[in-house]
């Protein structure tokens, strides 16, 4: 019985136990998958306990909190500078963000290659949504309402553009990797900052001029900004099929499996058919 839990501001609508389950049961293993919800101010003096489990899940907004109580960053976690995989046995972390990210884009028909990706938001999911979709060969801009924060994640990987404001020109993707739509902010839209417009909602004036949207949100399936975009006939994704997959990728970790993309996929394809 392999002892796992989540851990984020809040994770009470996650579906990371169920989903980990599912695919450790597939894989031949038995799992105990909990909750864990803290408060920022609490995180620090509770960081020590997560360690009882064989392994934890990280997000937001601990993926940068976690590194402190780490011995070693392996593979994209010190690329991105953020965790969300723990070995508890050894304080290694891992993130399994962009794995999830790039096969769930895949998976949906999206060639990013050559295209113009503006993402928003530069915390955990973001650096690694910058990182992959650059490597993968897009143009990319990225803003974030500190503009500091996106100016760092900058000077560690420079192959994007770092935007302090939205310009008014169009993007074939726009990918929403802040948490503004879920919990307490359902309904709600990003705030952005616009080339002479000033703070503004994104709207259907700006998605207009886009050719799709995509939203690692999940929960609800579709949020404010997936809605707004599904109105304008453009293309739309939630962020389930990216959890499904960094979950499966990290399950491997926990497991010592070898990843499979072909696997994941009909893993994926089975959950949805069966859950």
């Amino acid at each position: 019985m392999i002892r796992l839990a989540v851990v984020g501001k809040d994770v009470s609508k996650s579906k990371s136990p169920e989903m980990h389950a599912f695919i450790l049961n597939k894989l031949g293993f038995s799992c105990a998958y909990e909750k864990i919800s803290i408060p920022p101010e609490k995180f620090h003096e509770r960081a020590e306990e997560l360690f009882v489990y064989d392994g934890f899940n990280v997000t937001i907004p601990y993926k940068g909190e976690i590194l402190p109580y780490l011995t070693k960053l392996c593979g994209e976690a010190a690329t991105f500078g953020a965790v969300n995989t723990v070995l508890s046995a050894t304080r290694e972390g891992f993130n399994t963000d962009g794995y999830g990210f790039m096969l769930m884009l895949r998976n949906a028909g999206i060639d990013v290659k050559g295209r113009r990706v503006l993402v928003l938001g530069a915390g955990g999911a973001g650096r690694s949504c910058i990182h992959t979709l650059a490597e993968a060969g897009a143009e990319v801009y990225a803003y974030g309402r500190r503009f500091e924060t996106v100016q760092r994640v900058h000077e560690a990987f420079p192959r994007f553009t770092a935007l302090s404001e939205i310009p008014m020109a169009p993007f074939d993707l726009i990918i929403n990797c802040t948490g503004i739509g879920m919990h307490e902010t359902v309904g709600m839209a990003p705030t952005l900052r616009f080339a002479g417009r000033g703070e503004l909602p994104l709207d259907e004036a700006f998605l207009s001029r886009c050719g799709g949207a995509v939203d690692l949100i999940y929960e609800p399936a579709e949020s404010e900004f997936l809605r707004l975009a599904r109105s304008l006939n453009k293309f739309t994704l939630n962020g389930e099929a990216m959890l499904f997959y960094q979950a499966y990728y990290a399950d491997c970790i926990y497991t010592g499996t070898a990843p499979d993309a072909d696997l994941a996929r009909g893993l994926y394809q089975t959950y949805r058919e069966e859950i």
